[in-house]
């Protein structure tokens, strides 16, 4: 068997490669293994998609935040690739969904887990691991990372400056949801579909949420109001969405069509 180790120096505030290097080194003496650095957006996707297609039976590492779902769907369908996280990004949201969420930081203990087999979603032919969004929260979420490399701001910081950015963009858009053959035409906040329980570095979006249940948790949260958002977020980053009411839709499924007005 040979480990792969898949480093995305793009995560995080600061490059950890010097120091995943180091300790890969330490860990590995005896073992086949190889480091490889991601350069480019899509690269830890390449590079995977290479280690399983050559047939041999592989373990690899995503080794930083935001690199494992890129590993992940470089691995899908290739039952000779087992995929595991390293972690050192500012989220490590997908571990937390594991008892010993300590046993990702620790190399030694990850070089012989034991493996399990996980759903994944496919959004228009890309994988996910974790959780997929439309709406308020996926434009914070991907503005996060602009405001994580200012001098001085921490991850909580960036998302509440993403958080303020992005309210004054809009709060909801119209949107289309097709799902076990009821169609939805309304205005949304947002539209979560959760494979797993935590995104947004901490956001404990549905707690029902399953890796390997085969279906899907989908959370439709209707438009809300300027002033609803600061409780209505403290609710749903704690895991409370059913005490939102009215405004948010849980639905259990395995597939799900959302139409939006523009790209």
């Amino acid at each position: 068997m040979k480990h792969i180790f898949i480093i995305n120096p793009a995560a995080g505030k600061a490059d950890k490669t010097a120091e995943y290097t180091a300790n890969i080194e330490k860990s590995c003496q005896g073992l086949a293994y190889e480091i490889r650095i991601s350069q480019a957006p899509g690269d830890c996707t390449r590079i995977a998609r290479e280690a399983a297609e050559s047939g041999e039976e592989v373990r690899l590492y995503a080794c930083g935040g935001g690199t494992l779902n890129e590993v992940v769907a470089g691995a899908a369908g290739y039952d000779n690739a087992a995929v595991t996280v390293y972690v050192g990004g500012s989220g490590n949201d997908f571990v937390k969904i594991f008892d010993d969420r300590d046993a990702f930081r620790n190399l030694d203990r990850l070089l012989d887990a034991e493996t399990a087999v996980f759903d994944l979603i496919d959004a228009n032919g890309h994988h996910a691991i974790n959780i997929c969004c439309v709406g308020l929260d996926s434009r914070i979420g991907a503005d996060m990372a602009k405001f994580k490399r200012l001098p001085g701001v921490s991850g909580s910081l960036s998302y509440i400056l993403s958080t303020v950015v992005n309210l004054f963009k809009g709060i909801s858009e119209h949107y289309i949801v097709e799902v076990d053959g009821e169609r939805i035409d309304d205005e949304m906040t947002f539209v979560c579909v959760a494979n797993a329980r935590y995104y947004g570095g901490g956001f404990y979006a549905v707690p029902d949420a399953e890796p390997d249940d085969g279906m899907l948790d989908i959370l439709l949260v209707k438009k809300i109001k300027l002033w609803q958002i600061p409780n209505a977020l403290a609710k749903y980053k704690a895991g409370k969405y059913r005490e939102l009411g009215h405004i948010a839709r849980h639905i259990r499924t395995d597939r799900i069509t959302v139409r939006c007005d523009r790209e």
